[in-house]
Protein backbone atom coordinates (compact mmCIF):
# COMPACT_ATOMS: atom_id res chain seq x y z
CA UNK A 1 0.00 0.00 0.00
CA UNK A 2 1.11 3.56 -0.61
CA UNK A 3 1.32 5.74 2.49
CA UNK A 4 2.10 9.45 2.34
CA UNK A 5 3.76 10.77 5.49
CA UNK A 6 3.96 14.47 6.29
CA UNK A 7 5.56 15.92 9.36
CA UNK A 8 6.22 19.20 11.10
CA UNK A 9 8.91 19.03 13.77
CA UNK A 10 9.75 22.08 15.85
CA UNK A 11 13.40 23.02 15.33
CA UNK A 12 13.63 25.88 17.81
CA UNK A 13 15.91 23.80 20.03
CA UNK A 14 18.79 21.41 19.50
CA UNK A 15 16.56 18.55 20.62
CA UNK A 16 14.01 19.48 17.95
CA UNK A 17 16.68 19.55 15.24
CA UNK A 18 17.79 16.10 16.37
CA UNK A 19 14.19 14.81 16.25
CA UNK A 20 13.80 16.22 12.74
CA UNK A 21 16.89 14.35 11.51
CA UNK A 22 15.70 11.12 13.14
CA UNK A 23 12.21 11.39 11.63
CA UNK A 24 13.69 12.06 8.18
CA UNK A 25 16.12 9.14 8.44
CA UNK A 26 13.40 6.69 9.46
CA UNK A 27 11.15 7.82 6.61
CA UNK A 28 14.03 7.44 4.14
CA UNK A 29 14.35 3.80 5.20
CA UNK A 30 10.78 3.14 4.07
CA UNK A 31 10.28 5.35 1.02
CA UNK A 32 11.27 8.37 -1.01
CA UNK A 33 11.22 12.06 -0.15
CA UNK A 34 8.90 13.95 -2.50
CA UNK A 35 8.93 17.32 -0.69
CA UNK A 36 10.96 18.65 2.25
CA UNK A 37 8.76 17.04 4.91
CA UNK A 38 6.76 14.63 2.75
CA UNK A 39 7.54 10.99 1.98
CA UNK A 40 5.83 8.38 -0.18
CA UNK A 41 6.28 4.87 1.20
CA UNK A 42 5.15 1.57 -0.32
CA UNK A 43 4.79 -0.74 2.67
CA UNK A 44 2.79 -3.72 3.83
CA UNK A 45 0.62 -3.63 6.96
CA UNK A 46 3.38 -4.87 9.28
CA UNK A 47 5.91 -2.36 7.94
CA UNK A 48 3.37 0.45 8.29
CA UNK A 49 2.67 -0.48 11.91
CA UNK A 50 6.41 -0.61 12.64
CA UNK A 51 6.99 2.75 10.92
CA UNK A 52 4.23 4.45 12.92
CA UNK A 53 5.56 3.11 16.21
CA UNK A 54 9.09 4.31 15.44
CA UNK A 55 7.93 7.80 14.48
CA UNK A 56 5.52 8.16 17.41
CA UNK A 57 8.32 7.37 19.88
CA UNK A 58 10.61 10.07 18.43
CA UNK A 59 8.39 13.11 18.18
CA UNK A 60 7.45 15.45 20.99
CA UNK A 61 3.66 15.14 21.02
CA UNK A 62 3.34 18.69 22.43
CA UNK A 63 5.50 20.37 19.76
CA UNK A 64 5.52 18.16 16.62
CA UNK A 65 2.99 16.52 14.33
CA UNK A 66 2.91 13.68 11.83
CA UNK A 67 0.14 12.79 9.36
CA UNK A 68 -0.29 9.41 7.67
CA UNK A 69 -2.34 9.23 4.46
CA UNK A 70 -3.12 5.67 3.41
CA UNK A 71 -3.74 5.57 -0.35
CA UNK A 72 -3.92 1.79 -0.52
CA UNK A 73 -2.78 -0.68 -3.16
CA UNK A 74 -4.53 0.97 -6.12
CA UNK A 75 -2.65 4.22 -5.73
CA UNK A 76 -1.29 4.65 -9.27
CA UNK A 77 -4.41 6.49 -10.47
CA UNK A 78 -4.70 8.55 -7.26
CA UNK A 79 -1.37 10.38 -7.52
CA UNK A 80 -0.69 13.02 -10.12
CA UNK A 81 2.66 14.77 -10.45
CA UNK A 82 3.38 18.04 -12.24
CA UNK A 83 6.80 19.69 -12.53
CA UNK A 84 10.36 18.70 -11.75
CA UNK A 85 11.71 15.89 -9.60
CA UNK A 86 10.08 12.88 -11.21
CA UNK A 87 8.97 10.12 -8.87
CA UNK A 88 10.83 6.86 -8.62
CA UNK A 89 8.77 3.73 -9.22
CA UNK A 90 9.10 2.19 -5.76
CA UNK A 91 7.66 -1.09 -7.01
CA UNK A 92 9.92 -1.27 -10.08
CA UNK A 93 13.36 -2.85 -10.46
CA UNK A 94 16.11 -1.56 -8.22
CA UNK A 95 18.77 -1.76 -10.93
CA UNK A 96 18.19 -0.33 -14.37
Amino acid sequence: MLVVITYDVSTLSGEGQSRLRKVSKICQNYGQRVQNSVFECVVDAAQFAELKIKLKTIIDHDEDSIRFYQLGNNHKNKVEHVGIKKSIDLEGPLIL
